[in-house]
């Protein structure tokens, strides 16, 4: 694969307790696949990867001194937030787009994309919590960053970021509730997606492990130069570090998904 990495690990201090993930921080491909068959413009859009986010992880990384993992390939390529079971794991339309190089597509060419990019980015995403884990002898905190368009199919979104969940509510309110203390920000709830999507990556790492969590959207216009970024850092990095001293947010504890009952080994 002329040396394609799958992920990217950030270092980090594993005492502090956290681990923040940006599963659609990147948007390169290996050379094999060229372009999939599509324009270079592409590849500026938010189809092709979260924009702000590799940005915005680094930045969170650095200033709270702790581990990231961040996708090393494009979700055009295949989606790491999906389960390997999912239909739109490898997109063939992405609003509106063709994705050429996604369609025929074989079940080899599916299964192969599976082993080679998605298990990977997840072998590193688990044995980065496992490592915090191991190091504090709790449960880390996981904080997943993600963006959003401004508008959908022509209707602008009001918020500035939103907090996607499933059942466990442990992290989340106390994130919306710092967010919304600042009355300059629209904050959503399962706003403008609904959190709970079975073998997605806060699924399979945090919502079958028990693990504290939670998924951070913030609108793509405001993170997309680096003073967007560095003003999100900025504001993030404090309410990060207030939630981590929480002891309740380093307990184990496995709450029901609302996508129904767990696979029990």
């Amino acid at each position: 694969m002329n040396d394609f990495t799958s992920f990217e690990i950030i270092s980090g201090n594993r005492d502090k307790g956290m681990v923040i993930l940006g599963d659609h921080a990147k948007r390169h491909l290996p050379e094999r696949y060229g372009r999939l068959g599509l324009p270079e413009t592409t590849f500026s859009r938010h189809i092709a990867y979260d924009i702000g986010i590799e940005g915005l992880c680094r930045q969170l990384s650095a200033r709270l001194g702790v581990p990231a993992v961040l996708g090393g390939f494009s979700r055009l390529l295949i989606d790491p937030n999906r389960g390997e079971d999912d239909p739109t794991l490898i997109m063939k339309i992405s609003d509106g787009a063709i994705i050429p190089g996604n369609h025929p597509i074989t079940e080899e060419e599916w299964n192969y994309r599976i082993e080679a990019f998605h298990r990977p980015y997840h072998r590193a995403v688990n044995e980065t919590i496992a490592s915090v884990a191991e190091a504090t002898g709790r449960a880390p905190l996981v904080l997943s960053l993600h963006s959003f368009t401004p508008a959908w199919k022509g209707v602008p979104r009001p918020w500035h970021a939103s907090v996607l969940w499933d059942s466990d509510e442990r992290a989340v309110l106390p994130l919306l509730a710092k967010l919304g203390a600042d009355t300059n920000l629209v904050i959503g709830d399962n706003e403008p997606y609904d959190g709970a999507l079975r073998n997605d990556t806060m699924y399979r790492h945090c919502m079958v492990t028990g693990i504290p969590h939670a998924l951070l959207e913030v609108r793509q216009d405001l993170i997309g130069d680096e003073a967007g970024i560095s003003e999100w850092a900025e504001r993030l990095a404090p309410i990060f570090s207030a939630m981590n001293d929480d002891p309740a947010l380093h307990e184990y504890k496995r709450y029901p998904s609302r996508t129904g009952p767990y696979d029990e080994a």
